[in-house]
């Protein structure tokens, strides 16, 4: 089942694709479907991408494949299910130009950006829907991200600054050694490092200042994983 949004921006992209054969950018998703923010497109993207409508297409910026289209889409005017064929939907809006003194464009992917995460002593996370940050689509990788906004110094060795902007692949458990944002006691969150001590979680700082943490498996759920970053400078 899917929500009335979610079938206007699919009806919305495969209408645009059997009218001109190009399909409409992020923005123009967004005028269509009357929201705020690229981000709200992203999300819908991704509810479609979970309900098996959609894929999205690896190593492609925005490129996503149309794999079913809802039971009533004969008379919204997209052809039967039967004989349908899958649609390459290539979301990249139009290239302009070369730019000047070599300088190469690359393509960007809104992510909603949920807030402030402790890399020092845990607080708890905003989870703010209506912001989004662009980021370089060549940091993504297959499946759902988000993206947390660094404070403290707790992180520094491992090349993790206060206000840095992380990128999070979303995922629910994770290998020994690996840069998680840690769920603790179900209000608190945090980036460290991750690795499981018999029945235990350590979570790790890399700062000397800080000290290791401790927990029982019940008390830590794994939010996702780090997978780049970017700083201003």
């Amino acid at each position: 089942m899917l929500t009335r949004k979610q079938y206007e921006l699919l009806v919305y992209i495969q209408k645009r694709l059997n009218e001109s054969g190009i399909s409409p950018s992020f923005d123009e998703m967004k005028e269509a479907l009357n929201l705020k923010s690229k981000s709200g497109i992203h999300r819908l993207i991704t509810g479609l991408e979970e309900r098996g409508y959609i894929r999205r297409l690896p190593h492609k910026a925005r490129a996503l494949e149309i794999l079913r289209l809802p039971e009533n889409a004969e008379s919204a005017g997209l052809g039967g299910r039967s004989g349908f064929s899958p649609t390459i939907v290539s979301n990249d809006d139009y290239s302009p130009p070369a730019p000047p003194n070599n300088v190469v464009s690359h393509s960007v992917v809104p992510l909603p950006l949920y807030g402030r995460i402790a890399a020092g002593t845990p607080i708890e996370a905003i989870r703010d829907q209506s912001t989004a940050v662009d980021v370089p689509a060549s940091l993504l990788r297959g499946g759902d991200h988000y993206a947390l906004e660094v404070e403290g110094d707790s992180m520094i060795d491992a090349g993790i600054l206060d206000g840095d902007t992380v990128i999070i692949l979303r995922c629910d458990a994770a290998e020994n050694g690996v840069v998680v944002v840690a769920l603790i006691d179900e209000n608190e969150v945090t980036l460290k490092r991750m690795r499981r001590k018999g029945n235990s979680i350590a979570l790790e700082p890399a700062n000397q200042k800080y000290e290791t943490r401790i927990f029982g498996p019940d008390r830590v759920q794994v939010q996702g994983r780090l997978i780049g970053l970017i700083r201003q400078y």
